[in-house]
C-alpha cells in the first residue's frame, strides 16, 4: 500500500503535462491508411501524391500574397493591399480543403514549411520588396502553375474513378485560381486615365 505522500505525489505527476514526448509515428509520410471509401489503394496513392504536391504549392502562392500584401506600394497600394489580403484568404481555404482531401483518402498531408519549401514547384521569390508589375507577374506564373497541374491532376482523378478528388479539383482549385487570375491580369491592363 502507498503512503499519503506517494499517492499525492501520483496525483501530482497526474496532474502534469506531459512533457518531452517524442513518440513514434503512429503512420508514416507517404503510407496510405485503407479507408472504407470504395476506392482502391493505389487510385489513392496516387492521388495523395498528387495533392501533397498541390497542396506544397497552394502553399507556396498562398504566401505569395501575404508577402506581397505587406510589401505592396504605390499608387494602387490601398486595392491591391487589401486583394492580395482576400486571395491570401482562399488560398487558406484551398490549403486546409486539399489537405482535408489527403486525409479523406488516409494519406498524410505535408504541412511544415521546410516540406513545402523542397516540394513545391513555383520558383522562389527574392527576400527584397518588389515592384507591383513584378508581384503581379509572378503570381500569374504561379496561378499558371497550379492551374496545370489541377487540370492535369483532375483528368487522372477522374479516369480513376475518384470522382471526390476531381471534384475539388474542378470546383475549388481551379475555380478559385481561374477567378484570381482575372482579378490579378486586370491590375495589367494598359489603360488610358480618364
Amino acid at each position: 500500500m502507498k503512503s499519503p505522500t506517494a499517492k499525492r505525489q501520483d496525483f501530482l505527476n497526474r496532474a502534469r503535462p506531459l512533457l518531452d514526448k517524442d513518440e513514434l509515428e503512429i503512420q508514416p509520410f507517404g503510407t496510405i491508411a485503407k479507408l472504407s471509401i470504395a476506392l482502391a489503394e493505389d487510385v489513392c496513392r496516387e492521388s495523395v501524391e498528387n495533392l501533397n504536391q498541390l497542396v506544397a504549392d497552394t502553399m507556396t502562392l498562398r504566401d505569395m500574397y501575404k508577402k506581397h500584401h505587406w510589401q505592396v506600394a504605390g499608387p494602387t497600394f490601398y486595392q491591391l493591399h487589401l486583394l492580395y489580403d482576400k486571395h491570401f484568404n482562399e488560398q487558406s481555404e484551398l490549403v486546409d480543403a486539399i489537405a482535408e482531401r489527403i486525409q479523406s483518402l488516409g494519406g498524410i498531408s505535408i504541412a511544415m514549411a521546410h516540406d513545402v519549401a523542397e516540394t513545391t514547384i513555383i520558383p522562389r521569390l527574392p527576400r527584397g520588396r518588389q515592384p507591383t508589375s513584378a508581384q503581379l507577374s509572378r503570381l500569374l506564373h504561379a496561378h499558371e502553375l497550379v492551374l496545370l497541374e489541377a487540370r492535369t491532376m483532375a483528368k487522372q482523378a477522374a479516369t480513376a474513378g475518384d470522382d471526390g478528388t476531381n471534384d475539388l479539383l474542378v470546383s475549388n482549385v481551379i475555380r478559385t485560381n481561374e477567378q484570381q487570375v482575372w482579378f490579378v491580369s486586370e491590375h495589367l491592363v494598359n489603360v488610358p486615365p480618364l
